[in-house]
């Protein structure tokens, strides 16, 4: 199974105080090297990471920014002006937050997608010169890129994380300029021309780490503590085709497991016909749009419904929640397919295509994985092998002493005997 790259260089320094503030005093921190003031204005050093765009890039990139700032460091998160990024940046406690044009590439959009690049490339150089970073992450995308670049320019140390098994443009096109780069696959890191590669796991966030209790979940969720719950979420934006399917599927479903609650995360547009739905077959569901809470959600289920998106995968292997996944068919370069096929030829989730579904099929599939307790444990039992919680942890201390540490993974990546071995599987 996947682990994260060898550590011993940093796992033999000694714990030291670091973390220099205004006053001169000093913070301890579990991590390695020595983080004082810039030398300018006596301000912490700064580290930057361009996170927006999708929960996908946002949420993994709040896991590190709190690592960051438990290791003496001041965080900017430079996100998109997308609502996602603007309800999810709430929880950045004690980071600022900077607001970037968003950056997105299509066939049909180039000029447009130029402009927005230049404009986002000046503004995340306005913002540096003001105050230099010290380290730049980005965490995937097209709006990651304008301000690592120019954090490059000004001298930064730079790195990206690839959070899917097969890296994106944006990240493919970056990789050969930044320092280092950090994957969550181990076979993204054939597709990734950068210095250096290390597996280091997909970051969560710490309320994924010590979930509260199913019953206790769910009652603060306003459902019954001992009825089985399913989960059913499309992404950070939802997805139109699962709430179709799911709400289309629910008179057999309820037929085959009456007792069964839910919990669906729309998205936006999706919201009141699938409340609608709920309310016809009157059923108990949780129906929103979005849910700041993902925790809570994930603690309250037996089983998930979900697109194949690397955040949503890892989040599942931290809470040990068995999923029937369903890839985003139209996803660049095809990437949810191939996460959905490594989670499932480890046996940590069933694949479903979803151009071969039916409403009937899918309910079926539910039924038939809420009623095999055995499997679901099998199940939770490979995801242990997909869950790093010390991702976040690690990431930030590999930026910090990039240069402490020489080691790095063998090229190709996935010549590790540890790595899945991928392949197509009948879905």
């Amino acid at each position: 199974m996947n682990k994260p790259a060898n550590t011993t260089c940093l796992s033999k320094a000694a714990p030291i105080a670091c973390g220099g503030t205004p006053d001169g005093t000093y913070r301890t921190y579990r991590t390695y090297g020595t983080y004082g003031t810039d030398g300018t204005d006596g301000l912490p050093k700064l580290a930057a990471i361009a996170c927006g765009g999708t929960g996908g890039h946002l949420f993994p990139g709040l896991a590190v920014g709190r690592e960051l700032l438990r290791r003496g460091c001041a965080v900017t998160l430079l996100v998109s002006c997308k609502e996602i990024d603007r309800q999810a940046a709430a929880a950045a406690g004690g980071m600022e937050v900077e607001r970037l044009p968003g950056v997105g590439l299509s066939g049909w959009n180039a000029p447009g997608f130029l402009w927005r690049f230049w404009q986002s490339y000046r503004m995340s150089r306005r913002l540096f010169i003001r105050r230099p970073p010290q380290w730049v992450l980005g965490m995937g995308g097209f709006t990651a890129a304008p301000p690592v670049l120019a954090a490059k320019r000004l001298g930064a140390r730079t790195f990206l994380h690839e959070s899917n098994t097969v890296p994106g443009r944006a990240n493919r096109w970056l990789a050969r300029r930044v320092d280092g780069a950090f994957v969550y696959f181990a076979a993204a890191g054939a597709g990734l021309r950068a210095r250096r590669i290390e597996a280091a796991g997909m970051p969560v966030r710490g309320e994924f780490l010590q979930l509260t209790p199913p019953a206790a979940a769910r009652t603060a969720l306003g459902l019954k503590p001992d009825a089985p719950v399913l989960l059913v979420m499309g992404g950070s934006q939802g997805a139109r085709r699962i709430n179709e399917l799911i709400a289309a599927s629910l008179p057999a479903l309820l037929q085959a497991a009456p007792e069964l609650q839910f919990v669906h995360l729309t998205g936006r547009d999706d919201l009141e016909m699938v409340r609608a739905a709920y309310a016809a077959r009157q059923c108990p569901a949780v129906v929103r749009a979005f849910l700041g809470d993902m925790a809570t959600a994930l603690a309250a289920a037996d089983i998930a419904v979900s697109r194949a998106g690397a955040s949503s995968l890892a989040e599942f292997a931290a809470c040990r929640l068995p999923a029937l996944l369903i890839p985003y068919p139209t996803a660049a370069d095809n990437h949810q397919y191939h996460n959905a096929l490594s989670f499932a030829h480890s046996g940590a989730a069933r694949a479903l295509q979803q151009d071969a579904l039916s409403p009937e099929l899918l309910a079926r599939e539910i039924a038939a994985l809420l009623g095999d307790a055995p499997r679901q444990t099998a199940m939770r039992q490979a995801l242990r092998a997909w869950h790093f919680p010390e991702a976040a942890a690690q990431i930030a201390d590999r930026m910090l002493h990039w240069n402490d540490c020489a080691q790095s993974l063998p090229d190709p990546v996935v010549s590790s005997p540890e790595a899945p071995k991928l392949g197509v599987l009948n879905v």
